[in-house]
């Protein structure tokens, strides 16, 4: 599939069982590739112990971490834990998650989001919920931060503020998060992102998930992959019934493309199918009708794997300009979402 191309079933080879990268013992998300300088496949991806649940769990527990493999396909195997915990002192002291690795100038820019929270690292009765002051407090730090480095091996360079700050009475005034960057020939960035907003008082005496909006993506321009960033002062598709999650974003001969989850099935009636927009300057974005995948993925075997995600999509480019291969975050559930998932990991969806 070339850099304009529309991604559909039909652009999918098999994919191989046990490919992609999963970990025993713990949840495994977020997944994004590049060709270190080896000559080997990098894959930059979330982990968190499934001591925990698979969510909030990421919340509060999430590290990103770096595996190997020498094809895209994998399997990958892990190698080291690339942003640990480095004190809750920090903004990203506790936790970081959804990796987006990208290469420019010779260096690699790793973009993620972090966040904190001044609570021991379990909760006292080993449970972990939605009106937990764990998750509550680390879902209110979450922001979209940046580290660079001149290796793939490391190391790192992390940045002791955001990339992306909230900005109080804004439509993002609440979290930034899952960052998608598309870093330009002349080193500018288009960055896309993840947000919701707080609402007006008086607030509901239910649960404190009512007192925020449904997720928005945003749209913020730079110089530089390291800022300083000008942004909207809208969401994209404002005013839009969809809700669109975990975007993925690429430079097209006419503009932007942009893969993201269907959260709602509001754009393709299907709840978790995987969707694309375009973009002629990457402020204005329109859903392409009938593009994108379901949830049933043809395996290398003859099978067919019915996922419960397809989640932080990934394309990697070749030489050429050719998306190869897809990469998603996927689970075992029976449906979409994670009521019945009891494993996870990063999938590998070659493409023709």
């Amino acid at each position: 599939m070339n850099r304009n191309g529309v991604l559909t079933r039909d652009a999918l080879l098999p994919a191989p069982v046990g490919g992609g990268f999963s970990m025993e013992g713990y949840w495994v998300w977020c997944g994004s590739v590049v060709k270190g300088e080896d000559g080997r496949y990098h894959m930059f991806a979330s982990r968190w112990p499934k001591t925990l649940p698979f969510h909030p769990g990421w919340g509060v527990a999430s590290e990103v971490v770096r595996a190997d493999s020498d094809t895209p396909e994998g399997p990958y195997t892990f190698r080291e834990v690339v942003l640990p915990a480095r004190g809750a002192g920090w903004w990203d002291g506790r936790v970081t998650h959804n990796p987006c690795i990208q290469k420019t100038g010779g260096k690699y820019v790793l973009f993620y989001m972090g966040t904190t929270y001044p609570f021991p690292d379990d909760p006292a009765d080993g449970t972990l919920g939605h009106e937990s002051m764990h998750w509550i407090a680390a879902r209110a730090g979450k922001r979209v931060g940046v580290a660079v480095s001149d290796s793939v091996f490391g190391p790192w360079k992390r940045l002791d503020h955001p990339l992306l700050d909230v900005r109080p009475g804004m439509f993002d005034d609440v979290l930034t998060s899952n960052p998608a960057p598309c870093i330009r020939k002349d080193g500018s960035c288009l960055l896309i992102y993840k947000t919701r907003t707080y609402k007006k008082p008086p607030y509901p005496q239910a649960s404190g998930n009512e007192i925020i909006s449904d997720m928005k993506l945003g749209a913020a321009q730079a110089p530089r992959w390291d800022g300083p960033y000008q942004r909207l002062d809208h969401p994209l598709f404002e005013g839009e019934p969809g809700i669109l999650e975990d975007p993925f974003i690429w430079q097209t001969d006419t503009g932007y493309s942009m893969l993201a989850k269907d959260w709602n099935g509001a754009y393709s009636g299907t709840v978790g199918r995987l969707i694309q927009a375009k973009s002629p300057d990457g402020t204005h974005w329109q859903v392409i009708p009938g593009s994108g995948l379901d949830l049933d993925i043809p395996m290398d075997d003859g099978t067919v794997h019915h996922l419960g995600n397809l989640d932080r999509p990934f394309l990697l480019f070749d030489e050429q300009g050719n998306a190869t291969h897809l990469f998603c975050a996927v689970n075992n559930g029976s449906e979409a979402g994670f009521a019945t998932m009891t494993h996870s990991w990063n999938a590998c969806l070659p493409l023709r």
